[in-house]
């Protein structure tokens, strides 16, 4: 499979968030504000990155030719928390804004399914170093366009009449739905 093909296929036919359905809670938790969204979002894209290539790495330097295949979730996980701590502690002293806009969501990623998702279907794929990377990059910048359009949807519908049966959580979860069904319009293309 060539780069432009991993490109398109990650982000928008097996779009992390809306084709594969990992990653829901920080979707639906920071969607409310654009600028959170925006800063969840190069917070994934940085996190995903290197947790793809670092867990690459050691799924096929260490725990492979050492027979520690069984290990792969546990060792996925420190290196993702150890990502993202080292994001919490630069958005806190840089800026200081975003990460209190961030909140609880911030930490989250550590448990954000979509990370550990892609980390595990870039291996489970058999992809080299340079594809999972690709991929990686493609997943996180998939769910960055996925975050990004539905907070400024989820903005405009701040602005509109909801019925009360609908309004916050409830239309946000129909919002999802129809662009996920949006999404599906690009299955044919890889």
């Amino acid at each position: 499979m060539g780069y432009f093909e991993i490109i398109i296929s990650t982000i928008f036919v097996n779009n992390i968030l809306l084709a594969q359905f990992l990653g829901n809670c920080p979707f639906l938790g920071t969607s409310k504000k654009m600028e959170t969204a925006v800063g969840m979002s190069f917070a994934v894209v940085f996190v995903l990155v290197l947790a793809g290539v670092i867990t690459w790495m050691i799924y096929y330097f260490i725990l492979a030719p050492a027979g520690l295949v069984y290990l792969r979730t546990i060792a996925f996980i420190l290196v993702i928390a150890s990502l993202v701590q080292f994001v919490e502690m630069f958005l806190k002293k840089s800026i200081p804004a975003l990460y209190a806009g961030l909140g609880i969501f911030l930490p989250l990623i550590t448990t954000n399914c979509a990370v550990m998702g892609a980390c595990v279907l870039n291996v489970d794929q058999e992809l080299n170093f340079m594809q999972s990377l690709v991929a990686s990059f493609g997943y996180a910048v998939g769910f960055g366009v996925a975050l990004i359009l539905f907070a400024g949807i989820r903005e405009r519908i701040m602005l509109a009449r909801v019925p009360k049966p609908l309004q916050d959580t409830s239309i946000g979860l129909v919002t999802a739905g129809i662009i996920s069904l949006s999404f599906y319009a690009f299955k044919g293309m890889v």
